[in-house]
């Protein structure tokens, strides 16, 4: 139903008077969209406050069931200070950061968890329907239906195609109220049977 590549920047040299901070999103999404979501607007942020940029990330990828785990922005700033952590955390949380994020301050090993978004990811069945529901349903028509379903709740966020379930991501204030927004739709839309319904954040 999907196809799509992963990939990440080569980690530049640090600048004179510079330093690296990861910040490492529990979130499951396509480079493009981790450029989108939030490379752009936080280095929009961090050039405007004069602290830095975001100079590359990656997004590291595991075996079915899982398909994504995580993705890293990395992110080179003056110093690492309290400042700089809080603009940073103030930014990502603002763009939706999901809960179980943290920032890696290169230079001491800390770990500062943070994050705010719950996400709900269904797992559709890619092998056991039968061969006219294949044919004949969209999984586009399942994501813009999980727009129209979650608007005030939350929004889709991403995918992944295995060999045998295709996940959709989403995330939002609260895994309960977007599963409950979606069960009717789950229950009633042929692609959808024998769907995996899971909390990720």
């Amino acid at each position: 139903m999907f196809g799509f590549k992963f990939g990440g920047a080569k980690k530049q040299e640090p600048a004179p008077d510079c330093e690296f901070i990861i910040a490492r999103l529990n979130a499951k999404v396509q480079p493009i969209d981790r450029g989108d979501y939030y490379e752009d607007p936080l280095t929009e942020t961090l050039e405007a406050k004069g602290l830095g940029e975001v100079t590359g990330g990656g997004t590291q990828l595991s075996s079915e069931p899982c398909g994504i785990e995580f993705c890293d922005l990395e992110i080179r700033v003056h110093e690492s200070g309290d400042q700089t952590v809080a603009a940073i955390i103030e930014r990502l949380e603002a763009l939706g950061a999901p809960k179980g994020s943290r920032l890696i301050i290169e230079s001491t090993d800390r770990q500062i968890p943070f994050g705010v978004a719950e996400g709900v990811a269904v797992y559709l069945n890619g092998t056991d329907l039968a061969d006219e529901i294949y044919r004949d349903c969209d999984v586009n028509h399942v994501i813009d239906e999980f727009d129209r379903l979650l608007k005030g709740k939350g929004a889709f966020r991403g995918y992944w195609e295995g060999e045998r379930e295709t996940a959709l991501f989403c995330y939002g204030a609260s895994f309960s109220e977007m599963k409950a927004a979606l069960e009717p739709f789950l229950a009633e839309y042929p692609l959808c049977e024998r769907a995996r319904v899971e909390q990720i954040a």
